[in-house]
């Protein structure tokens, strides 16, 4: 393991300065010291966002550059920058954020009055989410290549243990009282729950194998459910901790993705789930009574592919990162409805809020603006030699190359595609893609330079 030693303050943090999100009622209001921070991983950044900027609307202040965008220097033999960042967590007093790097290995410490970061350690392969301990003192990193989660110290960076789990550790998540975390998977279907102070497994909760893979999960604030995003086969699962068991196994749609919670104004306990491959957050009354989750209302996305989704602490907001469109839809919880849309960095997926994460004000003199501003295309596909099916291209500007990015459903099971660009007279071919057993692509990419010269078609054909 190589790290790189956190400078300044001990890292054991105190007593919480504020109250983080999802909160139950009562918590404190947008301040402006607060951020919202996305991982963006084509332009390898965390863009910050200042929550309280314009009425509540919010403002980018900028990115956190971690490495070279894809693909300029990313292929280097001796690069040594960060690549694909994409998950994030953060410390209960908000001091710290976490940054995951899929590629590089690595997990990353941000301190967020700075927005410097403070220490890298590299953890095994693959990892995919963090989050810092309770008691501020640890790193928890599901390493979803791997089989089991590596706890590093957040004082030295080095690893004190690593946790077995089944294969393919995919996040994790503490319970509102620090006493348990919970882990999910992407390769088996089961959410274990482990013993925070002897750091052992206690529970595995068998999750029903209809559900698949599962890429990421939420706790509600007052600890009672889980609920797991599958975004191979489009559900979401809700799981009773008490219990524990799966309570239910809803059908969200296509690259279904986050889950969150919010308890809003009139006391509803809500859970908002974004779903890719429709451009839409589902908004559910959470069980009662040991009834099934009533959706509540759809919320249009201003954008493709919502994926990060995360509340303020006073539940007057939540904020979805639209990965492909390069944004983050504001949405205000009273009425669900889009108020504002701000652009950053290219691809983001993890989307955190951080209470208390600049109390000073202070860091902006290092963002910068690697990612943002760069063009972002969306095309319907064009389905050929099969019946049923559509799906969606984003074309990315990638340091001069054309980052395309298809997910489509709806299509046969397991049938091969080629992937096509068009001009109206001339086609070439981009790629090759196989749809699941679920019939989808959730994703399928390659790098072109069609379509700044001319091209603006793509189409996915049968083979």
């Amino acid at each position: 393991m190589t790290t790189t030693a956190m400078q300044g303050e001990d890292s054991t943090a105190g007593e919480p300065r504020v109250q983080q999100a999802p909160a139950l009622p009562g918590a404190q209001a947008i301040s402006s010291s607060d951020r919202v921070y996305t991982a963006d991983q084509s332009s390898n950044t965390v863009t910050v966002i200042d929550p309280s900027a314009n009425d509540n609307e919010g403002e980018v202040l900028g990115t956190i550059s971690l490495g070279q965008p894809r693909l300029d220097g990313v292929l280097d033999p001796v690069d040594r920058n960060q690549v694909n960042t994409h998950g994030l967590g953060f410390s209960p007093d908000g001091r710290f954020l976490d940054v995951v790097d899929v590629t590089s290995n690595a997990t990353q410490i941000v301190d967020t009055s700075s927005n410097k970061v403070v220490q890298t350690s590299y953890v095994g392969r693959s990892p995919h989410e963090a989050f810092i301990s309770p008691d501020a003192t640890q790193v928890w990193t599901a390493v979803r290549g791997e089989d089991y989660v590596s706890v590093t110290s957040l004082d030295s960076g080095e690893e004190v243990d690593r946790i077995e789990t089944a294969k393919g550790p995919s996040k994790v998540v503490f319970s509102p009282d620090g006493e348990q975390a919970f882990v999910n998977h992407f390769d088996a279907s089961e959410l274990d729950v482990i013993d925070v102070a002897s750091r052992e497994v206690i529970d595995r909760i068998a999750i029903p194998d209809e559900a698949g893979a599962t890429a990421d999960e939420a706790i509600s604030p007052d600890g009672e459910e889980i609920w797991l995003g599958h975004p191979m086969t489009g559900k979401t699962t809700v799981v009773n901790v008490g219990e524990p068991m799966v309570e239910e196994v809803l059908d969200t749609g296509p690259r279904t993705n986050h889950p969150n919670f919010v308890t809003n104004e009139d006391g509803e306990e809500l859970a908002y789930v974004t779903v890719g491959g429709e451009k839409k957050t589902l908004v559910y009354h959470r069980s009662e009574d040991d009834g099934e989750p009533e959706m509540v209302t759809e919320i249009e996305n201003s954008g493709a592919s919502p994926h990060g989704i995360w509340p303020s602490p006073d539940n007057a907001r939540i904020y979805v990162a639209l990965q492909k469109s390069d944004a983050v839809d504001v949405i205000d919880t009273h009425t669900n409805e889009v108020i504002n849309t701000l652009k950053v960095g290219q691809d983001p997926q993890a989307l955190v809020y951080v209470a208390g994460a600049n109390p000073e004000g202070g860091g902006q003199s290092t963002l910068t603006q690697q990612g943002i501003g760069n063009r972002i295309e969306n095309f319907d596909l064009e389905v050929r030699g099969i019946e049923s099916g559509s799906g969606t291209a984003s074309i990315r500007e990638v340091m001069g190359i054309e980052e395309i990015d298809v997910a489509a459903s709806g299509l046969p099971a397991n049938q091969a595609f080629t992937v096509y660009a068009s001009d109206g007279e001339n086609e070439v071919a981009l790629m090759e893609a196989t749809s699941n057993g679920e019939g989808m692509i959730p994703e399928a990419l390659a790098f072109t330079k069609f379509f700044a010269n001319g091209y603006d078609q793509v189409i996915l054909e049968a083979q």
